[in-house]
């Protein structure tokens, strides 16, 4: 019994080190942001200022796939990261050929993009 506080001190302390070594980074984001998809992509348009919590496919004059037009998909943090995980896989026949394999990554751009929808 005496080993049981320990245990419960090398788990918390686990927790602490492994929540701040993923805690996600806006700033990283941003300069992920810039580097990835700046080539198909701006903050302004497709509009992606705003687009935590809103409809997939819903803003105005973009030339959206049918696909991802019909879904009823909301972004959220977790619908993004799945999104950037496999895009195809999410909404099967979007046009997007790009994806974000590094979780880290992930949650960066994710983070900046929650920052930008406020």
């Amino acid at each position: 019994m005496r080993s049981l506080p320990l245990y419960a001190c090398a788990a918390l302390t686990a927790q602490a080190f492994f929540s701040h070594a993923w805690a996600a980074d806006a700033a990283r984001g941003k300069q992920l942001y810039e580097s990835r998809c700046i080539g198909c992509h701006s903050i302004d348009g497709p509009a992606h200022q705003g687009v935590v919590g809103r409809k997939a496919g819903s803003v105005k004059d973009y030339d959206y796939s049918d696909a991802l037009k019909k879904t009823k998909v909301i972004w959220s943090e977790k619908t993004l990261d799945r999104w950037l995980t496999n895009p195809e896989k999410l909404i099967p026949g979007q046009k997007m050929g790009f994806s974000v394999p590094e979780p880290k990554d992930r949650a960066d751009l994710i983070e900046y993009l929650k920052r930008e929808s406020r």
